[in-house]
């Protein structure tokens, strides 16, 4: 790892302009094949599913990244998983055969599991130390950002032009990230302790107990992640106000990046507590009034309060998961939060999807709050109520990265 305290360094930003591409590319088939499929075959169920598989096939592959990672070259790794992922997108170019598609989400999902998990390891691995929670946040701003201009950027594209277009340039971004990737090391492996070399069992590899509250409670956020991501075009249909959502994206972008300095020094000064009852009560806040827009004027304040949220808890409990685990956990521990992001977005689009069917897209988003109700519990009794074990987490957290700043 980098020992200076310089962060900006040419390859930290390189991994920061790649994080950003690949989400980018990420998002804009998230958001776009559910609203292809929903208006082709009439079924947002269905649409939900192309996202659901998706994730379900990044969850299955990243406990065997870990391991992956320390038996073969990152760098080359990464690259055939980008090469993977391009010409997965490309064969969905003109078709709507929803089981091929399926098929081809399931493969692109594959190397979007490796390719997150060995991109957050080689940012992790050149952040110096004592700036690591830092340096994770501003990764985190690049994912968060692509993730919110993608739906934006796809929404809009699909008003004017056929989906084939979203694939068009999803390749081309892709092929761009590849470029980019050649020109910085990978990840290294972690070297053995000097001790008696020991067989690491698949289970180290893939699973680490102090990273798992944070990756849980990141699943929580991410579920209603899925349902914004998946159908707020719809949910505009229904309000007739379709014309607007892209705004919707364009106001959640410029509130993350504000709100990351703000919430960084107050992470640095007052610690995690300070941070996640705000931002997680902005959410519900900002999921509340999607539940009653009628309007342009409401969507666009619902954006505000659900930037604050997705801006600051995400990166938040990445930090605290990456942070309260050695360095050679650490593939590990980005491998844990990623699988529970794809997880809750997994179980927000299906799920959310099929109660819209029911119900309305107005109502998902109502019912939506529950699920950062239960984050608020959940982390108030292991946080607030919980104090020895949230004591452990800090010990951890002072003794692997110092004083940390988000």
């Amino acid at each position: 790892m980098n020992q200076t305290s310089k962060l900006w360094t040419t390859q930290f930003t390189a991994i920061v302009l790649m994080a950003f591409l690949f989400f980018l590319c990420l998002q804009l088939l998230t958001a776009g094949f559910p609203a292809f499929i929903t208006d082709v075959k009439n079924n947002p169920a269905q649409g939900g599913l192309m996202t659901t598989v998706f994730m379900a096939a990044a969850i299955a592959t990243r406990p065997f990244v870990s391991s992956l990672m320390q038996k073969m070259d990152n760098k080359k790794l990464s690259l055939l998983s980008l090469g993977f992922i391009a010409i997965s997108v490309g064969l969905s170019f003109g078709q709507e055969s929803v089981g091929l598609l399926l098929l081809l989400r399931i493969f692109h999902g594959i190397g979007f599991g490796v390719i997150t998990t060995i991109f957050s390891t080689m940012a992790t691995n050149i952040i110096p130390t004592h700036r690591l929670g830092e340096g994770i946040g501003y990764y985190g701003l690049a994912t968060s950002v692509g993730t919110s201009l993608g739906p934006m950027l796809a929404l809009a594209l699909l008003q004017i032009f056929s989906f084939n277009i979203l694939i068009i340039l999803s390749i081309l971004l892709t092929i761009i990230t590849l470029i980019l990737n050649l020109f910085v090391k990978g990840p290294e492996r972690p070297v053995p302790a000097k001790k008696a070399v020991q067989k690491v069992s698949f289970k180290e590899h893939a699973f680490d107990r102090k990273a798992f509250t944070p990756a849980i409670l990141t699943a929580f956020f991410s579920i209603t992640l899925g349902g914004v991501i998946s159908f707020l075009r719809e949910l505009g249909k229904e309000a007739n106000i379709v014309a607007s959502i892209s705004l919707f994206f364009l106001v959640l972008t410029i509130m993350m990046i504000l709100v990351r300095p703000v919430s960084g020094r107050m992470f640095d000064k007052y610690g995690h507590k300070v941070i996640i009852y705000p931002a997680t009560i902005a959410g519900i806040i900002g999921l509340s009034l999607l539940a009653f827009t009628q309007n342009t004027l409401t969507l666009l304040i619902a954006a505000g309060f659900y930037g604050v949220a997705y801006g600051t808890v995400t990166p938040t409990l990445q930090a605290l998961a990456v942070s309260s685990v050695p360095k050679e956990k650490q593939g590990t521990a980005n491998a844990m939060y990623f699988s529970s992001m794809d997880l809750g977005m997994a179980l927000g689009s299906t799920g959310l999807g099929i109660l819209a069917s029911y119900t309305s897209y107005h109502f998902l988003y109502g019912f939506s709050v529950v699920f950062l109700l239960g984050l608020l519990l959940a982390y108030t009794l292991i946080f607030v109520k919980g104090k020895p074990a949230a004591a452990k987490y800090v010990e951890s957290s002072r003794e692997i990265s110092g004083d940390i700043g988000i």
